[in-house]
């Protein structure tokens, strides 16, 4: 069983985002299973990609000079903070597969509110100013 499905109601309806998404939640799954000896591995992977996501959510943001974009890059540093956190107190033995479990199913049901609304907003948003989300920026 996974923490989170990527089904259609997560899908957006921007390809680079949802392609962005879907691997963020291959990441929280991969974190959801890991094991004791893979524990601070699946983090680093999950860190990396979600530091390059909301990265790359911001450029666009500041590209747009989007309204709403402090309060969405806010949500986007809370949920960075307590992975470092977590990933902290993994790699100086305080807490283990269940701790990261706990950060997966947690992080798992901000996304799904996330990516409705904030996400959904953002994407309405870049369609009506004709602009076109890449990786890259």
């Amino acid at each position: 069983m996974s923490v989170l499905d990527w089904s259609e109601a997560l899908a957006i309806g921007d390809a680079v985002i949802d392609d962005t998404h879907r691997e963020f939640v291959e990441l929280l799954n991969a974190l959801d299973a890991t094991t004791p000896e893979r524990a601070l591995a699946h983090l680093d992977a999950f860190l990396a990609h979600t530091e390059a996501h909301f990265g790359q959510e911001s450029r666009w943001m500041e590209d747009l000079a989007y309204a709403a974009a402090q309060c969405h890059r806010d949500e986007h540093a809370t949920v960075l903070e307590i992975a470092h956190e977590v990933r902290r107190r993994v790699a100086a033995g305080e807490g283990g597969v269940d701790l990261v479990q706990f950060l997966a199913a947690a992080v798992a049901q901000w996304f799904t509110n996330h990516a409705a609304s904030m996400d959904a907003v953002l994407s309405l948003y870049m369609k009506e100013h004709g602009y076109q989300p890449s990786r890259g920026g």
